[in-house]
């Protein structure tokens, strides 16, 4: 059976683990995983990638990252590539490093968000690589470190997953750790590891249980979801991923939405991007933040830095921004 094409959006999160050829190891030492970890950071911050979680592990590692301007395929060729022809080299071998295809689930974000930001960075404990939580603490090869404040790694995006356990940043590290300490006796987890119907429901039993109550969800192996996630990804992803791309092929960014903005609020471009509480002010805001990250699928947390907004303030902007573009019959592109 033919394989499946992968499936990938502006703002998607996929979870990626890849393997070693033959489960052989693909880090020897600390210079190989710095080496990795530096090529990774770098493409990610170039092709604006969020990466949220990650793991490192000897023959095998996880990325939990969010699309960004290039489409994942594009981002995991460049870091495979680059590392494997750098790995070879110092290594004075030849021939593939990774399993040819790597794999890539794409999540339902609201559902499983957190449980996979824990399940990665448990990784190094369930491995016996630490000995326990106050070791993965200050492990420098998974994000948990990053996480916690004692590593620094420009290119994840612990604002994204913090702000999830509250603003201040102190109070929220404490309820991220515990979260996570909750979890080390959960073990491995099989059901975060792939998509398909038996993972998405979390086993044979529910499935079971599904079918003799008749109930039925559609399912798709790619994809780690319920049935309406899978069906509302199957028929808006293709849609969604050709207009984002064919809008950023004909020159649209961040810097033209604000043009735009600009034009149609009649509003100096540079007062858009300055803080206030004017209405005026907060409804460009709120139109641009809307048009950012719906059209474009900029990041929230990029705006977040760009703008000066906390990650709620551009959640609830975005919103604002849809009720406005309707009620006003705003476009990006026309009128």
């Amino acid at each position: 059976m033919p394989r499946k094409s992968r499936i990938d959006a502006p703002g998607a999160l996929h979870h990626i683990i890849t393997r070693g050829i033959e489960r052989s190891d693909i880090f020897q030492d600390d210079h190989d995983r710095d080496n990795f970890i530096d090529r990774l950071g770098g493409i990610l911050e170039e092709t604006k990638t969020q990466c949220l979680a990650w793991a490192l592990m000897s023959n095998h590692f996880h990325l939990l990252l969010k699309t960004g301007k290039r489409p994942i395929a594009t981002v995991m060729r460049r870091v495979l590539t680059g590392y494997a022809v750098s790995y070879n080299r110092r290594h004075r071998r030849s021939g593939h490093l990774f399993q040819n295809r790597y794999k890539s689930i794409l999540c339902e974000e609201d559902a499983y968000l957190l449980e996979l930001v824990r399940y990665i960075h448990l990784n190094p404990i369930r491995a016996g690589i630490v000995k326990g939580l106050e070791d993965l603490d200050g492990y420098a090869f998974a994000g948990h470190s990053t996480l916690m404040g004692k590593v620094r790694r420009e290119w994840q995006d612990t604002g994204y997953v913090l702000g999830l356990y509250g603003e201040k940043v102190g109070a929220a590290r404490r309820r991220y750790r515990a979260f996570i300490s909750e979890g080390i006796s959960q073990g491995r987890r099989r059901e975060l590891t792939g998509g398909g119907l038996i993972r998405s429901v979390g086993g044979w039993e529910e499935v079971r249980r599904m079918r003799e109550a008749k109930e039925f969800q559609k399912s798709d192996e790619r994809i780690l979801g319920d049935g309406d996630f899978v069906e509302q990804v199957l028929r808006t992803c293709e849609e969604e991923m050709e207009h984002r791309y064919h809008l950023r092929a004909k020159g649209y960014d961040l810097e033209k939405a604000v043009m735009r903005v600009s034009a149609l609020m009649k509003m100096d471009p540079s007062k858009i991007l300055r803080a206030g509480k004017d209405r005026k002010r907060v409804q460009a805001r709120s139109l641009l933040c809307y048009w950012a990250v719906r059209e474009l699928g900029i990041s929230m947390s990029e705006l977040s830095r760009k703008l000066r907004l906390s990650l709620a303030g551009v959640s609830q902007s975005v919103r604002r921004g849809e009720t406005i573009a309707v009620e006003a019959g705003y476009s990006l592109t026309h009128g």
